[in-house]
């Protein structure tokens, strides 16, 4: 049997071509050459990044702090109870800690911006591979940076695309992988970014779109605000709903492609309906006025710092307080403007006929007239003397007919003049009914405030100064010096009890004339608000019917120099309140807040009170860092003696009872109600004044620049209405405190009597060493020496 030829030996029938040897050595040399070129690459490689950490890691900005992360905080403004009331600075922003961020929040941005963030060391090489070729094709790049890498730019570098900022995020981010762990990056992630809407982190974030804290947020919610961060403006479910929705439904199938939900869950989360908020805060305490304050009080002590710090500012105010007063001077204030003359729409614009056309002419025109509250603006589409139809911001078309077209029946009417005629483009404000009706009416020219304080510390409990802060920023409860017309008087009455005078002290309301040689100047002859004469009364009643007469007489016998150094005891300021016999008349000048601390004394038994507004200053940890107590009575400086503001107080209850504030105590069915009306000459300031023994309040409704309110406007009719709903829901639940009668006081008659011996049977024995009588313009003048029981005596006969 043939031996078999070997495995690889030619068969018969075939012949081999020997390979070139020069061939081959090219070949070899080849390989050879793109070895080593790879390997000099590799080693200029290694060389050029070791000679960029050499140069460029040293020159890395230190992010130790880190460690302790302290983004900027605004400065926020609580009530006593914790209520926000105002936010200030550049970056919205509630620092949140990692493990109180919600799962479903942390999944979502992981999903879209770093599915891989706690399996890589910082950087994602097929990322920048990926995104290096994309630049280099000139297509749009995919993405490659890791959240590390975001940290690393948002916190210490430029968005800038340069290779050398890139080295410098890549030399970053090795540096803040070595001294951080994974949780606190992700944790200056969630709290570092900025999404939009001033909001920077997701906790604000979700404050600012959903109105919701971080904590309640939905997989839906989570979705849509985990597509901020590419691009906050693009995908803004505010500004660009469609495309921000586009991006939601994709975060939602990459949440359930790295099995962060299930596929049940995802469905869900593209069927549910988010609502965005897209106005303004309506959920917030209405304080505007009151965190102003407060800003102004902290930036004076911190400076700048205030609003980068993260310091928490606790108020006195009472949240529930505060915006039954804000509702009250509100109502009263477009309850006076319902009495006005319609001054016609706010403007006239041309609509289109089609229907798009009209939609986008009426948000042109209403975005410089955006809703004030409760008043809001409307384009009018068709208008006849039975119907307005007009169309809101919002889209909505309301109807307005009946008693809603009655406050501008004269911009309805065919003689209307052009500027007042109401018709199709007409710009104008409508407010809900308590019925729910439409009412048409306009923004009001008048100016209020209210404040309202614990008389017995000072503490500051509500406060609004003025009709709207968006509208006009001056704080009228503070800073409007105005006439205090008649609620001045028991200041008056006061300085008259220590000289003699009692409640039953008879006085005449008789005419009063001074002439040029008396004045020294204008002839003056003062009357009643109502014009009548009624003779001989007590100070009682002449009080409760608040008689301009007896209190110019009272004035009188007291002296004007002896009362206006008594006022200050309450808080009054001398200089303020001339000593003048119209002092009595209130044509002095006061702040709302200065006559809540005032009638504070009559309520605290005789005590002065300085107003008070913060509390507690905390930094964004809760560490307390001022803190303010409340005033002991011991504490306080005495004013007046107890039985002074035991006497007054019973003057001043039988005004809530009897008097031109009647309406109170009959209003809110208890006793334990005291104050004064109050209104200025020709009707320019409308005042009233009071308080129940844990609460002080002040109302004041006038024009910023003075002028006459109306011939029927006062005190009772325009302010005591806000007091009473006020004190409504201030007093709710509060049972009635009488106060007991204090040492020094006796009651004969039924009447309160110091215990002193009355020299004059019905009229006051007084001691009174300045007899001056003065009118306005005048310089003090002494009339003829005469005995005092005489001049007691006058207040009678005269």
């Amino acid at each position: 049997m043939p031996a078999s030829p070997p495995k690889h030996a030619p068969t018969a029938g075939t012949t081999t071509a020997p390979v070139p040897a020069r061939r081959v050595h090219w070949l070899v040399r080849g390989l050879l050459w793109v070895a080593g070129l790879f390997a000099a690459s590799v080693a200029a490689l290694s060389i050029g990044v070791a000679l960029a950490l050499t140069v460029a890691y040293p020159n890395l900005p230190d992010v130790s702090e880190l460690a302790d992360y302290r983004p900027k905080l605004p400065l926020r403004v609580y009530s006593s109870e914790g209520a926000l009331l105002g936010e200030f600075g550049e970056e919205r922003r509630n620092l949140t800690p990692i493990d109180e961020i919600p799962k479903v929040m942390t999944d979502a941005v992981l999903a879209i911006e770093d599915a891989r963030f706690f399996e890589h060391g910082g950087v994602d090489y097929r990322g920048m591979v990926r995104a290096a070729l994309a630049n280099l094709g000139r297509v749009k790049s995919q993405g490659a940076s890791t959240i590390t890498m975001q940290v690393a730019r948002n916190v210490y570098l430029s968005s800038e695309k340069t290779f050398t900022r890139k080295i410098y995020e890549i030399l970053l981010t090795f540096k803040l992988e070595h001294l951080l762990s994974k949780n606190q990056i992700l944790e200056i992630y969630m709290n570092q970014i900025f999404l939009g809407n001033r909001a920077y982190g997701f906790a604000a974030a979700s404050e600012a779109y959903f109105g919701k804290p971080l904590k309640s947020i939905s997989v839906a919610e989570a979705a849509m605000l985990a597509g901020l961060p590419k691009a906050p403006s693009a995908y803004n479910p505010i500004s660009n709903p469609k495309r921000a929705r586009s991006r939601q439904l994709y975060i939602i199938e990459r949440m359930e492609e790295n099995g962060f939900i299930s596929a049940q869950q995802a469905a869900e989360a593209k069927k549910e309906e988010l609502k965005i908020r897209t106005g303004p805060d309506n959920t917030r305490v209405h304080a505007e006025y009151v965190a102003e304050m407060a800003r102004q009080l902290i930036f004076s002590q911190y400076g700048n710092e205030a609003y980068t710090r993260g310091l928490n500012v606790y108020t006195t105010l009472n949240a529930a307080e505060q915006e039954a007063a804000y509702s009250a001077l509100r109502r009263g204030i477009m309850d006076y403007e319902r009495r006005q003359q319609y001054r016609g729409p706010e403007k006239f614009v041309q609509l289109p006929t089609a229907k798009q056309e009209v939609e986008d002419a009426v948000d042109d025109a209403l975005a410089n007239h955006p809703d004030n509250g409760d008043v809001v603006s409307a384009v009018v589409l068709e208008a006849n003397s039975k119907k307005i139809v007009a169309a809101r911001a919002n889209g909505d078309v309301l109807e307005i007919v009946g008693e809603g077209l009655k406050p501008a029946q004269s911009g309805l009417s065919d003689k209307a003049a052009p500027n007042i005629k109401i018709r199709r483009g007409a710009v104008i404000r409508v407010v809900k009914t308590a019925k729910g009706a439409w009412e048409i009416t306009q923004l009001p020219e008048v100016e209020g405030a209210f404040v309202a304080i614990d008389p017995r510390t000072g503490a500051i409990r509500a406060l609004v100064g003025g009709f709207d802060f968006d509208k006009n920023k001056f704080n009228h409860a503070v800073q409007a010096w105005r006439q205090p017309g008649s609620s001045f008087k028991p200041f008056i009455y006061s300085a008259a009890l220590e000289k003699g005078f009692t409640p039953a002290t008879i006085v005449n309301d008789a005419p009063l004339f001074f002439d040029a040689g008396v004045t020294g100047g204008q002839p003056w002859e003062p009357k009643n608000y109502d014009g009548k004469y009624d003779g001989p009364m007590t100070l009682r009643t002449a009080l409760a019917k608040s008689k301009n007469m007896v209190s110019i007489r009272v004035l009188q016998a007291v002296g004007t120099k002896t009362a206006q150094d008594w006022v200050t005891r309450f808080g009054f300021e001398a200089d303020k309140h001339p000593a003048y016999l119209t002092m009595a008349l209130g044509a002095g000048s006061v702040t709302p807040l200065q006559m809540a601390t005032a009638y504070s004394v009559f309520a605290n038994g005789g005590y002065r009170v300085n107003p008070w507004l913060i509390a507690k200053v905390t930094d964004h940890k809760g560490k307390v860092l001022s803190q303010t107590t409340a005033p002991s009575p011991a504490d306080l400086p005495r004013a007046i003696e107890a039985r002074n503001a035991f006497v007054m107080n019973s003057l001043l209850q039988e005004i809530t009872r009897s008097g031109t504030a009647a309406r109170a105590q009959a209003t809110l069915k208890r006793s334990d109600l005291y104050g004064k009306t109050g209104t200025t000459n020709d009707s320019v300031d409308a005042w009233f004044a009071g308080f129940q023994p844990t609460i002080a309040a002040v109302t004041w409704i006038g024009y910023d620049t003075p002028r006459n309110l109306g011939s029927r406007e006062t005190g009772g009719g325009l302010s005591l209405p806000v007091w009473i709903s006020f004190m409504e829901k201030a007093l709710k639940g509060v049972p009635v405190m009488e106060p007991d009668a204090p040492p020094g006081v006796v009651n004969s008659g039924g009447e309160w009597f110091y215990e002193e011996k009355v020299r004059i049977p019905g009229i006051a024995g007084a001691s009174l060493d300045d007899r001056s009588a003065t009118a306005p313009n005048a310089a003090p003048v002494a009339p003829p020496p005469q005995e005092e029981r005489n001049r007691i005596l006058d207040l009678f006969r005269n």
